[in-house]
């Protein structure tokens, strides 16, 4: 078996002329974000103790809607969620040459990166004020951000027909800088000592980047296969039940 095999589940979409390939490997596995818990950032070498996560060079956003919805919720924050409000008189959003729009920069990290220290709390200040709201993450940080470290890539074929691909974030997805990282957390067996699979865990983000009804028709593949009911709850089986072993992810597999 190849180092970094992964398991594959594809389906039409039941609403559009879109095929969904997901990776099941990856969606099956105990991942859990280990921010502030052993996470070494993505700088050149070990960086834990400043807890800057993978936010050291800001985010960049997949368009103008994307910044706009960001900078509305910057206008809502307090110093009390956000240590870097008063730094924002220039706005939050910055145009790269290329074009790109991305997060500001304050002292070597996002803007929105509360650090160590801070009353409100270490970490994204739009990821604390979405908490302290009741509201999902999903709402309210940029969308590369709340994907993380899902990554959904669309390819449309010369019919028409898109092939939607919802996979982990690697590396390779960062471009030339990607191999400059120290480390990267779906290379990291640490990370994966979640108690429930990601599909599960991150529900709420694979809906929004798939939509509710594709995310049921996943799910219940899933739960069919690989965690069914036992005999004696829900509607009683009438044929046997073959309970299938998910391929361990590599970075698992390295670990053992």
């Amino acid at each position: 078996m190849p180092d970094d095999a992964h398991e594959w589940v594809s389906f039409d979409d039941p609403d559009e002329d879109r095929t969904w390939l997901f990776d099941t490997t990856f969606l099956l596995s105990g991942w859990t974000c280990i921010y502030g818990r052993g996470c070494e950032g993505v700088l050149t070498g070990p960086a834990a103790d400043l807890d800057q996560g993978c936010c050291s060079y800001g985010a960049h956003f997949t368009g103008p809607e994307d910044a706009a919805r960001v900078a509305e919720i910057a206008r809502s924050l307090g110093p009390d969620v956000w240590q870097f409000r008063g730094r924002a008189r220039k706005g939050v959003v910055k145009s790269l040459p290329d074009g790109d729009l991305v997060t500001r920069l304050v002292d070597g990290a996002c803007i929105f990166l509360n650090r160590p220290g801070f009353p409100g709390g270490a970490g994204c200040a739009l990821h604390h004020a979405a908490a302290r709201a009741g509201r999902s993450h999903v709402e309210t940080k940029p969308e590369v951000c709340w994907q993380l470290p899902l990554r959904r890539e669309d390819e449309t074929a010369p019919d028409g027909r898109v092939t939607s691909v919802v996979r982990q974030w690697d590396r390779r997805h960062w471009g030339a800088g990607g191999g400059d990282f120290h480390w990267w957390c779906t290379e990291a067996p640490e990370a994966f000592r979640g108690a429930s699979p990601v599909y599960r865990t991150m529900r709420t983000e694979l809906e929004a980047m798939a939509g509710p009804s594709v995310y049921r028709l996943l799910a219940a593949y899933l739960d069919a296969r690989f965690f069914p009911e036992p005999e004696g709850r829900g509607t009683a089986r009438r044929t046997p039940v073959v309970v299938a072993t998910p391929l361990p992810h590599p970075a698992v597999r390295r670990r053992a």
